[in-house]
């Protein structure tokens, strides 16, 4: 991406325009319920009109998007606070235990992968301080990588499904969000890098409780 933030074309550039929305979706800068101009989304990101649809299309499927007849694409509505409570109870059903059987299944790819994530987070020496979005996309990657590593795909594509991350980081854009989930990601990895999967448990239930207790409080009651 150019410093004035279009898109230069590399060859999946479907994939890159895609991200681009996301971004936007997730970082506000797309509000929930509001309208998507596809013309506007294309002179942004110095595309043509195909890869912008392509993506929207991508995105609808995933229920980030509506798109209504002879009205157009609009971004799906934010979720309602029993949603979310009712969201955060799904996650603590199923996470836990995929982490305590991706510690029983870490290999060294993977291993890799999430100490690579990990650090990208966090913004260690070396590396910069990711944006909120891009935090909120490399968490979402942090988690599908350890419901991957469970072994369990049903497990793994009902996360994949909830498209949680998007849902919970355009609820709050706080600082707290970052900050704390970046110490219990690492009690998370420091127990899978162990092959503790009673310790992966635990510090996954905590996280994900945690995790729920910040958002219900910073939102209106």
């Amino acid at each position: 991406m150019s410093s004035g933030g279009t898109l230069q074309r590399p060859a999946a550039l479907t994939s890159e325009v895609y991200n681009a929305i996301l971004d936007r979706i997730t970082g506000m800068q797309i509000a929930p319920d509001a309208r998507i101009n596809v013309d506007t989304l294309a002179r942004e990101l110095g595309v043509s009109q195909t890869p912008v649809r392509e993506s929207l299309s991508r995105l609808e499927a995933e229920g980030l998007v509506i798109k209504t007849h002879l009205i157009g694409h609009r971004a799906s509505p934010q979720l309602t606070r029993p949603q979310i409570e009712q969201l955060f109870e799904l996650r603590l059903l199923i996470e836990p235990a995929g982490a305590a059987m991706a510690a029983r299944n870490l290999d060294a790819k993977t291993r890799d992968a999430l100490n690579r994530l990990h650090a990208e987070m966090s913004g260690m020496p070396g590396r910069a301080t990711p944006t909120y979005s891009e935090f909120a996309r490399k968490d979402a990657e942090f988690h599908a990588l350890i419901a991957e590593a469970s072994g369990n795909m049903f497990l793994s594509d009902s996360l994949a499904k909830l498209h949680t991350h998007v849902h919970i980081f355009r609820l709050v854009f706080h600082t707290r969000v970052t900050t704390e989930a970046i110490d219990e990601h690492a009690e998370i990895l420091a127990a899978l890098l162990r092959g503790d999967a009673a310790a992966s448990k635990k510090a996954m239930r905590a996280h994900i409780m945690a995790s729920r207790d910040r958002v219900l409080t910073l939102l209106p009651a």
